[in-house]
């Protein structure tokens, strides 16, 4: 369980960003037509389903960018587990406010609700071995931050958030710069001392070549199947972080995780989650 925040300087200009496609030119013109503006309640966000909770600190930040007066208080914290019924969030105020952030402040939290949810279900998978479950770079447009830090919320790990946090050499790399050898020796010879890398490897015998030429901290082991891999963790011997990838899933990721690999990365976390049923009811 993780109870991982940003600060809501970094994350206003995305959630304001929402706020203002759904508002559109001209505001709420169903809400400024049918709701006096002195009419104030009490609503209550409710799960509807099973998981586990993230994008309650969006959600109250969504609120809140819409009228700094509305009184929003968090029951459920991202990163705790919920069942069907439990109010995870009240907010009392004006009902046209409410109305005016709640569809946005549902889309963030139903969507990263499902992305901590389905990581808690892998980090499960893998519970009795050193495995670490992380996410990629395979996130939706825009919401990178935040799925990642939902990622956190159900227990798994960061991989890179960009291109300019670590070297990660994949195959075209390694193609289009004439080999193993070649590519690592460009990289010892430029990279910074305080920059990670990390290459990728197809098969066994690339990965015998990663650990004769040196260079590199980490090798990620493409497409591999768990006798593969564990072979692979044998032939390192300890000497370079191994990370699994590929077609990681739920019913797969628990025979990756006992082959003795360190961290096994997934896609399918932030690409596939399915949203959690949430609604906000008055």
């Amino acid at each position: 369980m993780s109870f991982a925040t940003l600060p809501e300087l970094i994350l206003e200009p995305l959630v304001k960003s929402a706020l203002m496609e759904d508002l559109g030119s001209y505001g709420d013109v169903t809400t400024r037509a049918v709701i006096p503006d002195d009419v104030t309640y009490s609503a209550r966000l409710r799960a509807r389903e099973e998981a586990v909770v993230s994008g309650m600190q969006v959600a109250a930040l969504a609120f809140r960018l819409v009228d700094a007066n509305l009184r929003v208080k968090t029951l459920v914290a991202d990163g705790a587990a919920c069942q069907p019924g439990d109010v995870l969030m009240e907010i009392e105020g004006k009902a046209a406010s409410i109305l005016m952030g709640e569809r946005v402040a549902l889309n963030f939290a139903g969507r990263l609700t499902g992305i901590a949810t389905l990581t808690a279900a892998m980090v499960a998978e893998t519970r009795g071995t050193e495995a670490r479950v992380t996410c990629t770079r395979k996130t939706t447009p825009g919401l990178r931050m935040v799925e990642k830090l939902a990622v956190l919320h159900g227990g798994g790990f960061n991989h890179r958030y960009s291109l300019s946090d670590a070297i990660l050499i994949k195959d075209n790399h390694i193609a289009a710069a004439g080999g193993i050898r070649a590519v690592l020796d460009a990289t010892k010879a430029h990279a910074s001392h305080m920059m990670a890398v990390e290459i990728e490897v197809d098969t066994l015998d690339q990965l015998r070549e990663v650990l004769e030429v040196g260079g590199a901290s980490v090798v990620l082991l493409d497409n591999m199947t768990p006798d593969q891999l564990r072979e692979a963790v044998q032939i390192n011997a300890g000497r370079l972080a191994l990370e699994a990838s590929g077609n990681v899933k739920r019913d797969t990721v628990a025979a990756i995780a006992a082959t003795g690999v360190n961290y096994i990365s997934s896609g399918a976390l932030t690409h596939s989650a399915r949203t959690v049923d949430l609604g906000l009811d008055f």
